[in-house]
Order: C-alpha cells, then structure tokens, then sequence
C-alpha cells in the first residue's frame, strides 16, 4: 500500500515537523511502499500532482533541516470541498487519484476547515465502500480546534508573540513621556494567541497591562477608562488586543472573505491608536505583529515542534489500525508535571467548529486572563532547538518551484 499526505491552511513553524512525524512513522512500517505528497493540499489530489517524498527526503539530517523550516513545504490551498450531492465529480477524482496510485491512507494536516474535507471524505468513502483510510492531524497557530487540549504551531507562536511583546516593552520604556503602545495579535474569533502574553509575568513582568480577547464585550469607551487607569501607574501603557476585536459603529474591516467565509481582519490596532490620540492625546502607536507571528521558527518551542511530531506520527499508526474519519488530538494529564497523550475523537465533532478561550479565565472586568490561563500556556512555550545556521541566518528545506507549481 502507499499513502498520500497533504499540508492546508495557514502555514505554522510546525506543520513541516507534523509530515517529518508521519513520514517517518510510514518508514518504519513495512506495509507502507511509497510516501506521496500532495501539492497544495487537496488541490494536488484533485489534479493528481503528487510527488513521492522519498525522492525528496533523503536522510535524517533532512528531516531535521525539515523540522527547522517554517511554513508548508508542499503548499497549502483554502479549498472547500463541497457536498457531495452538490458535486460528486470532485469525489469521483479524489477517489480516482487514490485507486491510481494504490494509496490506502491520506493523511490531512491542517485546521477546522480541513477536518471539514477530512469528515466529508470518509463519509464518501464509507458511503462507496472505498478502501482508503482518511486521518486528519491538527495545526492552527490559533489554537481554536475542539476536541483537543492545544494544536500544533500554537506553542510555538505563542513563545514568538511573547518575546516580542518583551521586546516591543524594553523600548517602550525608555522615554520620559506617557506612552501608549498598542499590538495588534492574531485571532479571528478565538483570542488564546493574545491570552497567552500572560505568560511575561514567569519573568516578572506585568504588561501587557490590558488584554482584550474576541470573547469579551469590547466598549470604546470602557477601553479609553481602561487605558488612563493604566496610565496612572505606568509611564509605558502595554495593550494587548486580538485581530478579531469588535468596535461597534466603526468600519475598519474589508468585508473580503476566504472560501470558507471567514473575514479578512486587520487593522484593529490602528483603529484604536487613532482613538487613543483622539480622546487621549498622548504619544501612541500600534504594531500588527502579521505574518511573523506563525512563521518564525527562530524562536519556536521545542515542545510544540516535538508534539508535532509525535502527533503526525500518531495519526499513521491510527490509520494503520484501521481508523478512519478521526483527528488526532492531545489529551493532557497533568499540568506539572506537563504531560500529554495522542488519542483520537471523530472528525465531524471538530470540522467547523470553533473552541473559544474559555471566559471563566478572563478576569472580571474584561481586561486580562486570571492564572488559570497562565499555567495552561506555559508548558507549550517551553524548550529550545538547535537551529541549523549557515552565514548567520537559519537553513530551510526546500522543494524546487517548478515541483510547488506542478
């Protein structure tokens, strides 16, 4: 038998480190022949632009270089699979592609959305009595995936939006004036990626001062008493608010929606920088950490790429047990010691759904996270690896453009 194995989605630092876990995991077992990639997710099987990965991957020092790389070294895609009864064409190639290549087990990587393609999937495959195993294995550094306690490349986001929050506090402090520093994090409508700056407070550190998430009422107002409270006891104001925040009556946002519906956000942050100059009057400004915040495997967690892998591990031993239309998922035991288990949920209890960062662990007055939430992220951000450098900069695996292209 072979398998296939596909990366969707926003790229992390970890979802590389997921596929080096399955296909490390599909070297060890004898009844797996060749590893196929798909290029740009679902896409490529849809087209049938699959490479195999052992032509590609080479030796364990690949896989290491593999785990460093940020990003989706096979592409990605935002391709929604549509129903079946709507066009069942679509499944017929997907099916087709399988057959073709006597591939028994695909493997998605990937977030809500994905486990969407993988549930829809399965359930065709049942329905057809189709002999193909569909898996699905988690990743959004948004970390809003149900069913499990955290996904891969959250830890690892989170460490980067943690240390640059300190940095970003080192150089707002040093001015003799009032100041009022903004930063605008990741999360449509799940805020654990802004929550989890709390985790400054292991070295002593009390900013951000304010931290507003998706699941708490935000009022303009309320935000300006906020700030000037803060004011009063630091020079330097910290504030920490998620992409996702709503202001009502005010229109900053570009209406453009993904395949799946989900809004294009950004500009938030300078949005409430031109109140706080407004209503304030005092030095301000924002910063939209962006992009940097799910790619900058300088600094991940080596816990989170370790997760990565044992999950994307976990998920090939499952399908070779016979399991079909699950997600892997982390169960954890125990916050100190921190520790995990891999199991399974089914697909259709994760697909399109949302989990919020729970409102018991926003403090009272809607303006930070209580320690319930520190001592769940801290764990996840915890561990260095050792970056592979050549002429001072990190080394990435790559595969040729013209391949990615198809």
């Amino acid at each position: 038998m072979n398998i296939a194995i596909a990366q969707s989605g926003g790229p992390t630092c970890a979802i590389n480190a997921s596929l080096v876990g399955a296909f490390g995991q599909a070297l060890k077992a004898p009844e797996i022949d060749a590893v196929f990639g798909s290029i740009n997710g679902i896409e490529g099987i849809i087209k049938d632009n699959l490479i195999n990965l052992k032509n590609y991957i080479n030796s364990s020092e690949d896989m290491e270089l593999l785990k460093q790389t940020p990003s989706t070294v096979l592409g990605s895609c935002r391709y929604k699979l549509p129903e079946e009864e709507k066009d069942s064409e679509i499944y017929e190639k997907i099916m087709s592609c399988f057959e073709k290549h006597d591939i028994k087990a695909f493997f998605y990587i990937g977030g809500n959305d994905s486990m969407d393609t993988v549930m829809k999937l399965s359930a065709y495959a049942e329905k057809h009595n189709k002999d193909v195993k569909i898996i699905g294995i988690p990743k959004t550094i948004d970390n809003d995936l149900c069913e499990t306690d955290h996904t891969p490349g959250f830890g690892s986001a989170a460490k980067y939006v943690a240390t640059t929050v300190q940095e970003i506090i080192c150089d707002s402090s040093v001015y003799s004036i009032e100041s009022v520093t903004i930063i605008e994090i990741m999360g449509r409508h799940a805020g654990w990626l802004t929550a989890s700056t709390c985790v400054l407070k292991a070295n002593g550190i009390d900013a951000p001062h304010l931290i507003y998430l998706p699941e708490g009422d935000f009022d303009v107002d309320r935000f300006i008493s906020d700030v000037k409270k803060e004011q009063a006891k630091h020079k330097a104001v910290i504030v920490a608010v998620s992409e996702g925040i709503e202001l009502k009556g005010e229109d900053y946002q570009s209406g453009v929606t993904d395949n799946f519906g989900h809004k294009y956000l950004s500009g938030i942050g300078k949005q409430l920088e031109n109140i706080v100059r407004d209503r304030i009057g005092c030095k301000v400004r924002s910063i939209e950490l962006n992009v940097m915040q799910r790619c900058s495997s300088h600094i991940c967690s080596k816990t989170d790429i370790d997760e990565a892998v044992a999950i994307g591990a976990a998920g090939v031993r499952a399908a070779l047990k016979g399991e079909t239309g699950k997600m892997m998922a982390f169960k954890r035991i125990s916050d100190i010691p921190y520790i995990v288990d891999v199991v399974s949920v089914p697909a259709k209890e994760t697909a399109n759904r949302e989990k919020k960062f729970p409102v018991e662990w926003i403090t009272a007055n809607g303006t930070n996270v209580n320690d319930s939430a520190y001592k769940y992220f801290l764990p996840l951000i915890q561990g260095e690896n050792v970056i592979r450098i050549k002429n001072g900069m990190p080394v990435h695996f790559k595969i040729r453009e013209e391949i990615l292209r198809g």
